[in-house]
């Protein structure tokens, strides 16, 4: 594997980019410099997009045993070079050792998944209305998919979209986020040239969104864009894409509801809530952002939650037992601490918390929180849990759908029919009785409803995104015209 990340890569070379400007990557706990990336130019795109153009109009019609092997070389580099991949993740991202673990592990399975996607390019025969007509239904690639991943998973996010573009026939070029270049993209260009992939694939381009970032969408080679970031930008990357008449595949914000109903186990439910609100600092986009708790189970579920998050270690991401590390940077520290300031002059009540140091923001819990606070009306995307109570069923249900967003949620109740009619209300995507709403299986429809997205990613459905259908129908005898033609002759 190449371990040098200062260069950009396209049509199976390393190279500097065009820009006169530079990009420099931090360690977000440490804030020492990574690599310096000289940036990607408009050029620099297109050539990119050329290269996977021509490279796709071969790589389409190559045996489906070819392309799974390439996959499954991709999994054995990965594995055999996970102590570095680790190490990346940890360092680039903030990300706990724990977290870091997960991550890998998320990846090797969608590429698992993947493998069988090149035997599962399937069509149809289907009748006609015509006499002598067999109709056929062909399942093509899209040609090449431009992909822009996010900083928060940046390793598993792009290959959840890479692994099955290439397996349907595609290729792919790769936009990652400023903050984490190398995880995001300039890694997967190592590990798929030393896995055999033929150039032109997989090409990488690291650049600010001021220069490139509309043109990766409205350049007219790509068919569809995946994008996994905030709901601001992928609304206008939507835009972009819809007025070039191309598809996009958006994960996007959430403002994900975990509700303890009445009936809840009150000790499950906390453990419950404290992995999805804190896993990576909460910044997820399925992370929980509003904890409501029946007003009869309330207190004890607060005192319970405070005094288990208390136990939180929090600091160094590269320590195996932290919990919480850094946020990715400091903006994102400001931001979250602006909401808390403006809840608590609300009225809402720190417990746990509240204080930051560098990057890193103590794991922290309010209380006495209400659903029109900015705690609980804005994305959090950190570790801040906010409690809210409520009386009746129609009341949390309300305060749920309130807002424009609907990616992930949790119900906890020992009535698992009353938590499944609850779950049915919640306007989201994604939905678990009994545990917390951070998860993903490779073979499980990912996505989200409203202001969260368009799309699923993962499975048969990510299969469907990647691809598209062509009829094509056969006239096996001639065909009658009837008297357009008879009265012809």
């Amino acid at each position: 594997m190449n371990t040098d990340f200062s260069n950009i890569y396209i049509n199976g070379e390393w190279r500097k980019g065009s820009s006169d400007s530079f990009m420099k990557n931090t360690n977000p706990f440490t804030e020492e410099e990574l690599v310096t990336i000289q940036a990607a130019t408009k050029e620099d795109l297109d050539e990119a997009y050329e290269a996977a153009r021509i490279a796709q109009a071969e790589w389409a019609n190559e045996l489906p045993q070819n392309k799974r092997a390439v996959l499954e070389n991709v999994a054995a580099v990965m594995q055999e070079n996970e102590e570095f991949i680790l190490d990346w993740i940890i360092k680039e991202s903030g990300s706990t050792y724990m977290k870091a673990i997960s991550e890998f592990r998320a990846s090797i399975n969608i590429l698992k998944e993947s493998t069988t996607y090149p035997y599962r390019m399937e069509g149809k025969i289907l009748p006609s209305q015509t006499a002598g007509k067999e109709n056929r239904v062909y399942r093509n690639p899209l040609g090449v998919i431009g992909i822009i991943s996010p900083w928060n998973f940046p390793f598993h996010l792009a290959i959840r979209s890479i692994a099955p573009a290439i397996a349907t026939g595609n290729a792919v070029v790769i936009k990652p986020a400023t903050d984490t270049p190398v995880t995001g993209g300039l890694i997967f260009a190592s590990i798929f040239e030393a896995a055999g992939l033929p150039k032109g694939l997989i090409n990488v381009i690291v650049g600010r969104g001021s220069e490139i970032g509309d043109e990766i969408v409205t350049h007219p080679t790509p068919r569809l864009i995946s994008f996994t970031g905030s709901t601001e930008v992928g609304r206008h990357i939507g835009e972009l894409a819809g007025k070039n008449l191309k598809k996009s595949a958006l994960e996007l914000g959430g403002n994900n509801v975990f509700i303890a109903l009445k009936e809840a186990d009150i000790d499950q439910a906390v453990d419950s809530a404290l992995f999805g609100k804190f896993y990576h600092q909460g910044q997820i986009c399925m992370a929980i952002n509003r904890i409501f708790v029946h007003q009869d189970i309330y207190e004890e579920f607060a005192e319970t939650f405070v005094k288990r998050a208390k136990n939180l270690k929090f600091g160094d991401p590269s320590k195996k037992d932290t919990n919480v590390g850094p946020l990715i940077n400091r903006d994102q520290v400001d931001r979250i601490l602006k909401d808390i300031e403006a809840s608590v002059s609300q009225g809402a009540k720190i417990r746990v918390g509240g204080d930051a140091e560098g990057n890193v923001l103590e794991p922290t819990v309010i209380t006495d929180v209400n659903n029109e606070m900015p705690l609980a009306k804005n994305e959090i995307f950190g570790p801040v849990a906010i409690l809210i109570p409520f009386e009746k069923d129609e009341d949390v249900v309300q305060m749920a759908n309130a807002y424009p967003y609907g990616l992930s949620g949790a119900v906890h109740s020992k009535d698992i029919e009353h938590a499944t009619d609850i779950a049915h209300e919640i306007h989201t995507g994604m939905i678990h009785i009994n545990d917390q709403s951070v998860n993903d299986e490779p073979h499980m429809p990912f996505g989200g409803e409203k202001d969260s997205g368009l799309g699923r990613f993962n499975g048969e459905w990510v299969l469907e995104e990647f691809t598209t259908l062509k009829w094509l129908s056969v006239q096996r005898t001639p065909r009658n015209y009837g008297p357009f033609i008879s009265q012809l002759k």
